[in-house]
């Protein structure tokens, strides 16, 4: 029946058989029309702005992480055979992840509010072409892929968590291929140990064998590393915070002002409603070409953070993180006093971007150690990733280049200021 191979740059070759009936139903998969959209849907989102080698697409990614389940499940499947009837939903599941993304990834999640998990799930009910040959490979598979995807929902826990958990296949596989295409050297990680440490624990959930604890140790330092210097870069933060900016201002002038074709009118101005043929007729190209248009034809609000992305004449983004919110407020506040005095509009050149990082969150797909006696959550076991539990907070002011010494000389004298409260504040404490 002749196989596929799929020649990747992390992996090597990816070879599929059709004689394997869930291999074979994987290639139906990738076959699919709402599978091959993910060639043009950007991994990184605008990423690419920032760091020049972030092209790769969720499709690339998509089959990196079925090749990392396949080898989860042949490591499982040594210690218990009977995993093997799972093989199905995993495949699909590991495959189909990414398909509900909207443009540009997680920025496109921000800009235009959809959550791809959700359509994901609905795909895999609705699309026939994906709820056809997940059924016909056996009843109920589409069902199970999608309450998986959708909710985290699995009979089996292992699996569940080699799709969805803070050791899945899905993070493994976009650490390692991020930090490749990003020209960082973070996201190197010690994968065959991993994997050769992967065990069931006595209620048949996944489990970390202690000899793999630095290996896992080292994965969760690599991904608190790869979010503080390629996710949360400042200036990945200015490319999303443009975007929704264009996005919001897109909206808010209506159709009747903004060019639109039929499928960004949905999109734009009926978000909530959009059947499953419109929403996959969006991607990065037609986000993209959008973006041109407004740029060139688009009123001067529009077209101005339009130009800035296509251009790349981004702003500036200086990190307030060590100040408290008030101050942030009042420097955002200076920001646009300053810009107004330039002869700019505040409002289109200065933002502030709070969120918060964890690098271990112990009580969502927590790891767990067993050596075949004693069952040991990982954060109990290891100070290193008690230490990753913590949230951190960032914060970011965005403002124009022509204001940028005087604001940073604010920050610079605000965090000053900061940390000598808190050490005043220690001194009296001892």
């Amino acid at each position: 029946m002749g196989s596929r191979t799929y020649h990747d740059p992390l992996h090597g070759a990816i070879r599929l058989e059709h004689s394997d009936p869930a291999e074979a139903l994987a290639i139906d998969l990738i076959d699919t029309a709402p599978f091959q959209r993910l060639r043009r849907i950007r991994q990184l989102g605008p990423a690419f702005l920032t760091f020049h080698g972030a092209e790769s697409s969720r499709f690339t990614h998509s089959l990196g992480v079925l090749h990392l389940a396949r080898l989860a499940l042949q490591q499982l499947e040594t210690q218990a055979p009977q995993l093997a009837e799972h093989r199905g939903v995993l495949y699909a599941a590991a495959l189909l992840h990414d398909v509900g993304h909207g443009p540009l990834s997680h920025s496109g999640e921000e800009m235009y509010g959809h959550h791809h998990e959700s359509w994901s799930g609905r795909l895999i009910r609705e699309h026939p072409a994906l709820r056809s040959r997940l059924d016909a490979f056996a009843p109920g598979s589409a069902d199970a892929v999608a309450d998986l995807l959708e909710h985290g929902r699995y009979r089996h826990g292992a699996i569940k968590a080699l799709v969805s958990s803070q050791l899945d296949c899905d993070r493994l596989d976009y650490l390692l291929r991020d930090s490749y295409s990003t020209g960082t050297s973070y996201g190197r990680l010690d994968l065959q140990r991993i994997l050769a440490a992967l065990s069931l624990a006595p209620d048949g959930s996944l489990a970390i064998h202690p000899k793999g604890l630095m290996a896992v140790e080292h994965y969760l330092v690599v991904r608190n590393l790869m979010y503080r210097s390629v996710y949360n870069h400042r200036l990945n933060v200015v490319c999303n915070w443009l975007l929704n900016q264009a996005v919001a201002t897109a909206r808010r002038l209506g159709p009747g002002v903004v060019v639109a074709d039929a499928v960004m009118t949905r999109w734009l101005w009926q978000s909530d409603s959009l059947d499953l043929a419109t929403y996959l007729a969006n991607d990065d190209l037609r986000t993209g070409y959008h973006l041109q248009r407004w740029a060139e034809e688009g009123p001067e609000e529009l077209a101005e953070p339009c130009r800035r992305l296509l251009e790349r004449q981004l702003l500036k983004a200086t990190d307030v993180s060590d100040v408290n919110r008030e101050t942030r407020l009042q420097l955002l506040a200076m920001a646009r006093t300053l810009s107004t005095a330039a002869g700019l509009t505040p409002e289109r050149c200065c933002g502030l971007q709070q969120r918060q990082s964890r690098g271990y969150h112990p009580y969502k797909g927590g790891l767990r150690l067993w050596d075949g006696q004693q069952l040991q959550a990982l954060e109990q076991r290891s100070p290193l990733v008690q230490s990753l539990c913590q949230p951190t907070e960032l914060a970011w002011l965005i403002h124009p280049t022509e204001v940028s010494d005087a604001i940073r000389q604010s920050v610079r004298e605000a965090v000053r200021e900061a940390m000598g409260e808190a050490m005043a504040s220690a001194r009296h404490a001892a």
